[in-house]
């Protein structure tokens, strides 16, 4: 369940007051406890060799407790498009619907396929999108199960470095007005890197590892690239956000908690919105809906919608669609 709080069209610049019971199970003793209920755990991590159903499940779960325990410091970070102290709360929505779609198939001793429980995560994270960093990051997950969604898919690193790259080039065509120095740059980098690490290593974890690492540096990286990420001093918080779900991952296959790079440093966040010295002057109102509409008549919303607003992404596909706009009459 989600805040209430949270509407589908709220005001740009609001911030929510409090956060969904469920955030209070991202404490370090409550991921352990996670963890090893879904894998064996002893004294040497356990390492999958291929991405599976059961790497999925991992995923999905320690993506929600690591965004859970980040909420905070990615709200501070977020000044752009909007800045209005969200991203992490967002994120961690989005990542609670992906990884209850993801459970409902294991109730009463479910053994999905990979195919299946991917899809689930993707259509998870369509469904229960919020915000503009929500919306971005369920293409970023719809990108990964075209993929590993196909009966053909090994689930080697090879693949998940062809995963990363499709769910880069989605994530920027579900913009419309594509930025570098958001979450899209970062996304981009990951994938750019895990494909290095791809062609002479095909091990599942070192792409994975390559991944966060290239999306770190990217990260670090974004305040060169935005203006307004440099005023204030941070990085792209969605950035951010993709950089903890991608650890998670490398966590979800090898059990390594709190991967970290010491020659990437972040700028401090500050502690919060109302410090940044950042004004907004873009249209008053956040707007997402589901739509069900067919892939042709996507193109011509687009365009209607772009005249009325920033800030357009539209997401999904086979004839559902998350749309997110900023406009200033609802």
């Amino acid at each position: 369940p989600f805040d209430q709080q949270l509407v589908s069209a709220g005001r740009a610049g609001g911030n929510p007051s409090r956060l969904p019971e469920s955030a209070r199970i991202a404490t370090p003793r409550h991921r352990i406890a996670l963890f090893c209920d879904l894998q064996p755990c002893g004294s040497e991590a356990f390492v999958h060799e291929t991405f599976d159903s059961t790497v999925v499940r991992l995923w999905a779960a320690t993506a929600l407790a690591a965004l859970g325990e980040h909420r905070a410091e990615i709200d501070a970070l977020n000044v752009f498009p909007v800045p209005d102290g969200d991203t992490g709360t967002n994120l961690f929505l989005t990542a609670e619907s992906a990884a209850q779609y993801v459970e409902e198939l294991y109730v009463d001793g479910g053994d999905p396929t990979l195919a299946a429980t991917i899809t689930a995560y993707a259509q998870g994270a369509l469904l229960g999108a919020r915000g503009n960093s929500g919306v971005i990051t369920s293409q970023l997950l719809r990108g990964i199960a075209d993929v590993f969604a196909d009966e053909a898919a090994l689930g080697v690193g090879v693949e998940l470095a062809v995963a990363l790259t499709r769910a880069a080039e989605l994530a920027y065509g579900a913009v419309a007005v594509p930025r570098e120095g958001t979450v899209l740059t970062v996304a981009r980098a990951a994938a750019l890197a895990a494909n290095e690490a791809a062609v002479d290593q095909t091990s599942l974890a070192t792409v994975a590892r390559a991944a966060v690492k290239g999306a770190s540096v990217a990260l670090a990286n974004t305040p060169e690239q935005l203006q307004v990420l440099k005023d204030a001093g941070v990085v792209d918080a969605g950035g951010r956000g993709l950089v903890v779900i991608l650890e998670a991952l490398v966590e979800a296959i090898t059990g390594e908690h709190r991967i970290s790079h010491p020659e990437v440093r972040l700028p401090r966040p500050i502690s919060t919105v109302e410090e940044h010295t950042v004004s907004y002057g873009g249209p008053a109102y956040e707007v997402m809906f589901l739509l069900d509409a067919s892939d042709e008549a996507v193109p011509v919303m687009r365009e209607k919608l772009g005249a009325l607003g920033d800030s357009l992404v539209v997401v999904g596909g086979s004839g559902l669609w998350n749309v997110h706009v900023h406009v200033d009459d609802v």
